[in-house]
């Protein structure tokens, strides 16, 4: 499977990176993102991706003289003339660990040679806020004619938009020069947009390799409009899972994979990891407790989902001190420069592992006890989800 194609990503690594940059040239390319990554052994494939990507704290900071110049290409190749920087966070920022992430991100910036301030006008009210480390000092915002001012500073030339805009788009962003493009946050976004343009690329690139795109990527649908409390919208998701499972059972057969199908099903848009279950029949939907729906159902900021996808579930082979593991690419530019692993010793191989009990290890400490990784995959499924995330926006 995997290793039995590593041969031709070997063979044909100048035509993949000759394509991937014949692809970057006519596609926007994401300032930053962040990808999970599942590899069971047969097959590897992104099965989420963040526009706005807060973890930046879990880098190594070896990393940042790297990030810091592929931000600063990013930036100068997209917009001109941009001197001070303003990073748009958000309005949970009392989270220490996600405030550590702001640092980071500031941190980063500045390495590049920017002057960089952060807060929005939620936030004014707080001089600074705690994170992991010191504190983090705000910057006073203010709405002046609808755009972003900072107190002693002025109206950035650019806002960076670290705020995956749930709640819609602050009245303070319509007018401003904005990146990641406001179009892109969970008011508007739909992950099933993100896997169907990144199907696109995977076909492509696996039809000039000759591999199976399936061992690049989860099979998937979209079940729309499941008003889960109605028993004729529960039903209809309950068909809509074993569709997929069956087509997961045939791959299975054709490869001689001996897991038990499973999918997982979440909620369209943005969730944080809420919302999220795995079903390995549709009938198990129907013995759900009204309280597992409605978990189902819910979705960041209280928010009910009518829309599901389901993904298949692809098990992970990788573990760290018996636990199970994935690898989270976090990608400038749309290269995959850092890496950390998820690790959650409370949940199995097919498990969820983004929650509250997950610990992150760093690239070194994690290849150490894990020599054997198929890196060269990790990497290109990372690349070619920067890809699709960049041409997102061109899909109705």
């Amino acid at each position: 499977m995997l290793d039995d194609n590593l041969e031709k990503i070997i063979t044909n690594s100048e035509k993949i990176r000759n394509w991937i940059e014949m692809k970057r040239k006519i596609n926007p390319i994401p300032i930053y993102g962040s990808v999970d990554i599942r590899d069971s052994g047969y097959k590897v494939g992104v099965v989420d991706s963040n526009h706005f990507p807060a973890g930046f704290n879990n880098i190594d900071s070896s990393e940042t003289p790297q990030l810091s110049a592929l931000m600063r290409e990013n930036i100068e190749r997209t917009k001109e003339g941009v001197k001070h920087v303003h990073i748009y966070p958000e309005s949970h920022t009392r989270n220490p660990a996600y405030v550590e992430n702001l640092k980071s991100l500031k941190n980063i910036l500045q390495h590049a040679g920017y002057k960089v301030t952060v807060g929005s006008s939620n936030l004014s009210e707080f001089g600074s806020l705690d994170a992991l480390t010191e504190p983090l000092t705000l910057d006073h915002v203010i709405l002046d004619d609808e755009k972003v001012r900072v107190r002693d500073y002025g109206i950035p030339d650019l806002v960076l938009l670290n705020n995956d805009l749930t709640d819609g788009i602050p009245l303070e962003l319509v007018n401003h020069s904005v990146v990641p493009d406001i179009s892109m946050g969970w008011h508007t976004r739909r992950k099933s947009t993100h896997f169907r343009k990144m199907d696109e690329f995977i076909d492509e690139l696996c039809e000039l390799i000759e591999i199976d795109s399936w061992l690049l990527k989860p099979i998937w649908m979209v079940s729309e409009d499941k008003c889960l409390e109605k028993e004729e919208c529960l039903n209809k998701l309950v068909l809509d899972i074993d569709k997929l499972l069956d087509e997961i059972k045939k791959k299975y057969e054709e490869y001689g994979v001996e897991e038990k199908p499973c999918v997982y099903v979440k909620n369209d848009r943005g969730t944080y990891g809420l919302g999220i279950i795995i079903i390995e029949s549709g009938s198990q939907l129907l013995g759900l407790s009204k309280r597992k729906l409605h978990k189902l159902t819910y979705g960041k900021g209280g928010a009910l989902a009518e829309n599901f996808l389901i993904q298949e579930g692809i098990p992970t082979s990788l573990s760290y001190n018996a636990s199970p593991a994935e690898p989270v690419a976090y990608l400038v530019d749309g290269r995959p420069v850092s890496w950390f692993y998820r690790v959650n010793k409370k949940k199995t191989n097919i498990g969820n592992l983004n929650s509250p009990s997950a610990d992150f290890i760093s690239k070194n400490d994690f290849v150490e006890k894990n020599s054997d990784l198929r890196i060269e995959w990790h990497q290109l499924v990372a690349e070619l989800s920067m890809l699709a995330m960049g041409s997102e926006n061109y899909i109705s």
